[in-house]
């Protein structure tokens, strides 16, 4: 139950009233499921199974129990494989006894859920799987859907990715709107080394090898390569190796180049459309009346 311990460590209590939220906000754009309440009594009982419908990364599971308590808190999952197991099509994932119409207003929500998680889920182990054996480290960004960033980052975590900042706090980022309001990148380093104390660490964009020799001056903590050329990259990592300074490479990644850019040495690889271009998993769920 390693990755269900995952979910459970992820999701601490603040989070959890975020995610709680976002479930009865996804209720209450759905409504009442009328078509079953005419068609389907009150008493009525089925047995639910949710398949995969392709080969996939399952994720989204202990959200499954969530949504239940809150439609239908007398139906229970039984759950045939673990939260982040690979699975073949066809294979059944979850199976939910209790009131058919309860479960099948629960129907959309939760394979919504579990489809956009499980893509991308997908889409980070696809490129974890091209740089597998190297030393870099891939990360996400904050290209998230608006209300489900921490659900998104969850799911690049459980396809074998690592999460960059969560929010504007965590990690403090000079970007070019930045650098030219204050003249100079070490003079916006320095701005704000002097506004917080302790300072979270900084990292800069660089969008050119004079960039990255001054942000290495101004002692910034991670230089971020921004849409550079292989050349540019080649002689960027050079200075950052020799000061010590944590690099990431970003803009333009791909699945065809992420290896050849691994292949450079970089500490980080970040990439966007592990977030904003998942395509969804296919799940199903068919009843047994």
């Amino acid at each position: 139950m390693k990755k269900q311990n995952d979910f459970e460590n992820f999701f601490h209590a603040g989070i959890m009233d975020h995610l709680e939220a976002l479930i009865r906000l996804a209720l209450q754009e759905d409504g009442q499921d009328l078509t079953s309440m005419a068609v389907f009594s009150p008493e009525d009982k089925c047995l639910a199974v949710i398949k995969a419908r392709q080969k996939t990364l399952v994720a989204g599971l202990p959200l499954v129990q969530i949504i239940l308590n809150k439609i239908a808190g007398e139906s229970r999952p039984e759950f045939m494989v673990q939260e982040g197991d690979l699975v073949d099509p066809n294979t059944p994932v979850v199976n939910i006894r209790g009131g058919t119409c309860k479960i099948l207003r629960a129907e959309r929500i939760i394979l919504n859920f579990m489809a956009r998680l499980s893509g991308i889920a997908n889409l980070t182990r696809a490129y974890i799987q091209k740089i597998q054996d190297t030393d870099v480290k891939l990360l996400d960004t904050r290209k998230t859907t608006p209300g489900h960033r921490y659900l998104e980052k969850y799911a690049v975590r459980l396809g074998g990715g690592m999460n960059h900042r969560m929010d504007l706090e965590e990690m403090l980022m000079l970007k070019d709107n930045h650098i030219d309001q204050a003249g100079s990148i070490e003079k916006a380093v320095q701005i704000l080394r002097n506004t917080y104390q302790p300072c979270p660490p900084v990292e800069v964009e660089c969008r050119s090898v004079d960039d990255v020799r001054e942000a290495v001056r101004a002692g910034s903590d991670r230089i971020m390569l921004d849409n550079m050329g292989m050349d540019e990259i080649r002689f960027s990592l050079k200075i950052t190796r020799q000061a010590g300074v944590e690099s990431e490479i970003s803009g333009g990644v791909n699945l065809d180049n992420i290896r050849d850019l691994a292949l450079l040495g970089p500490t980080y690889i970040s990439v966007g459309a592990l977030t904003h271009s998942a395509v969804a998993a296919d799940f199903s769920m068919n009843m047994e009346i």
